[in-house]
């Protein structure tokens, strides 16, 4: 239905709502709303991906296996690249990345397209067992309904951005029945700043996602019940947290390397998903344990049966003789698995970093946990490492240091863990930040400059569009006008300032009425003097797409209080005043501090 047809059916609605429902309970009811619709999203995807993967399971023999599960994340790549270029126009839009960009610059408008693209595309690469977690795009579900309702029922932009953190927080809740987890997802990754008061809608929002999941999905990702933990495992605890450190640095790199490997062939190429198919299944081939989410590998660690993870491997002809050999393949399927996830997504299928940041963390804390145990220097619990080798690694991967130890804490019970959590968490992202500013969801953005941990006033100068800022009235003179001529337009013009362009439109220069005002009552010269023996280069030209910020800077350098805006190829298009981006500057403030 076209959005002004919908428009006209809710206006009633909407005029009979701001008469008789406050802001904050209107605010409330749509996050319970928000709550519910990801809540379905994130059981439906779940379910699918359940039922698919236990009927590809089931259909094939244990002697061909091995080969079969080498073979399906191929043709689940294949599928989910079909998909996209046939269904989807090529846009996908993979990732928290782009959820944070829109939330950051764009106003919290999210494409409609995500409220299904996402899951589709997810559906199809994890079912087949592509190494990746759906915790992305479900939370971008998630994301793009709180965006596309707060759009459709005309809430501000301010409060569209927290319907957005409200779904964004309710898939992540959805997903793991973690409610707290998911609000703090949301406020590190996403909204980055909330004023206190929005924390209540993002609870809400949460909570009915999570009551949704538990009443429509039996099942907890993982279980793990303690009381308690010793004291004297505390240096271990700060150990393993710079263990992870390294370990986040080298995940966060890693998934950046073949970001930029992968684009190399833009758009959706067949020769990506032919080399990242064929690599992924040669690695499951030899690693079963980089199958899917792999989350039953985690399982198998909490439960104590670590010796299983050689089960259906090329290690499995070994047995249990050797212990160290089980080590090989747990160190190989955690630094393997980055890698797996990353060939995964640049290939062209659709997943995140969230899940596979879990899988890796529990691995990397059993083979701290088993390596200590096997030196003979003492022990350690190492179900208790598994958790907290997640925290670590989660922590330090997406830099969200309170969402792992509240999720680790919720998922596995584990709240006696409380004090190892924040140990390992927070020295594990301090560690990380050091040497990675920005988290693997960000670090992208900044490459291209977007900078989403700025200020407030480079938050609200970014959300002010330039092209809007134009002036477009300044009359523009050639080289060849004559003084008299000028003398002329400046006695028809509200404007002290005239752009020198050439007969293509391309900028030459600038004439201003101070730099002139001796010449003018020349009148000897009037026919003589051309305007391009008055014109001086302009103090600087800027772009119709540079930010604002960066033109700020370039009219406070050059001491100007205006500049030409030009596209690449020099051809004028207006002139950007500094009054007029203060003015919009402060309206925008104005708008803000009012919501």
């Amino acid at each position: 239905m076209p959005h002004h047809a919908v428009h006209r059916l809710l206006r009633p609605l909407l005029v009979w709502r701001a008469r008789h429902v406050s802001e904050r309970m209107y605010m409330l009811f749509l996050s319970i709303l928000v709550g519910i619709g990801a809540g379905l999203a994130a059981v439906l995807l779940k379910t699918a991906i359940r039922a698919q993967v236990n009927l590809l399971q089931g259909a094939i023999s244990e002697p061909q296996r091995v080969f079969a599960l080498s073979v399906y994340p191929i043709i689940g790549i294949t599928l989910t690249v079909l998909v996209t270029k046939y269904l989807l126009g090529g846009q996908l839009g993979r990732g928290i990345g782009p959820i944070i960009y829109s939330t950051a610059r764009e106003n919290s408008i999210v494409p409609r397209s995500k409220l299904y693209s996402q899951m589709i595309t997810a559906f199809l690469t994890v079912s087949f067992g592509g190494s990746a977690g759906t915790e992305a795009p479900i939370s971008v579900t998630g994301a793009a309904l709180g965006s596309n309702i707060g759009r459709v029922l005309h809430v501000d932009r301010r409060r569209r951005r927290l319907l957005t953190g409200c779904g964004a927080a309710a898939g992540v809740a959805a997903i793991f029945n973690s409610p707290i987890a998911g609000v703090l997802f949301a406020v590190e990754t996403i909204l980055l700043e909330l004023p206190a008061q929005y924390f209540i809608p993002l609870l809400i929002s949460s909570a009915t996602a999570t009551v949704i999941s538990k009443a429509l999905y039996v099942g907890q990702p993982f279980v793990l019940i303690t009381t308690s933990w010793p004291v004297d495992a505390v240096p271990f605890y700060v150990l393993l947290g710079l263990f992870t450190a390294v370990f986040s640095v080298y995940m966060i790199r890693t998934y950046h390397w073949f970001e930029r490997f992968f684009d190399r062939w833009p758009g959706l190429d067949w020769r990506k998903v032919l080399l990242g198919g064929t690599t992924l299944g040669i690695l499951i081939f030899f690693f079963p344990t980089l199958y899917g989410e792999g989350y039953n590998t985690v399982e198998l660690l909490l439960s104590g049966h670590a010796e299983r993870l050689t089960d259906g491997s090329i290690f499995s002809v070994y047995q249990d003789d050797n212990p160290w050999l089980l080590l090989v393949l747990v160190l190989f399927s955690l630094l393997l698995k980055v890698v797996a996830t990353s060939i995964t997504v640049g290939s062209g299928g659709n997943g995140g970093m969230f899940g596979s940041s879990l899988f890796a963390g529990a691995l990397a804390g059993f083979f701290f946990a088993r390596l200590i145990n096997l030196s003979g220097l003492t022990y350690i619990p190492e179900v208790h490492f598994v958790v907290l080798g997640m925290a670590g690694t989660l922590a330090g991967v997406i830099h969200a240091p309170l969402t792992a130890i509240f999720l680790i804490a919720e998922i596995t019970g584990g709240y006696a863990l409380f004090v190892p959590l924040m140990l390992v968490s927070s020295s594990s992202y301090l560690i990380t930040k050091y040497f990675e500013p920005y988290s693997v969801y960000t670090r992208k953005l900044t490459a291209r400059g977007v900078d989403v941990y700025a200020n407030r006033d480079r938050g609200l100068l970014a959300q002010l569009d330039p092209r809007k800022l134009l002036e477009t009235d300044f009359i523009p003179v050639r080289p060849s006008t004559t003084l008299g001529e000028l003398v002329e337009i400046f006695r028809h013009s509200s404007r002290n300032l005239f752009p020198v362009v050439a007969a293509g439109g391309r900028l030459l220069g600038v004439v201003s009425l101070d730099t002139v005002r001796d010449a003018l009552f020349d009148d000897a010269h009037y026919t003589t003097t051309k305007v391009s023996e008055l014109m001086k280069p302009a103090p600087a030209v800027v772009g119709p797409n540079d930010d604002l910020e960066h033109t700020l800077s370039q009219l406070d350098r050059q001491g100007a209080w205006a500049l030409p805006v030009c596209e690449e190829d020099g051809r004028y298009l207006g002139f950007i005043l500094k009054s007029a981006i203060l003015a919009r500057y402060r309206r925008q403030l104005i708008l803000e501090s009012e919501a």
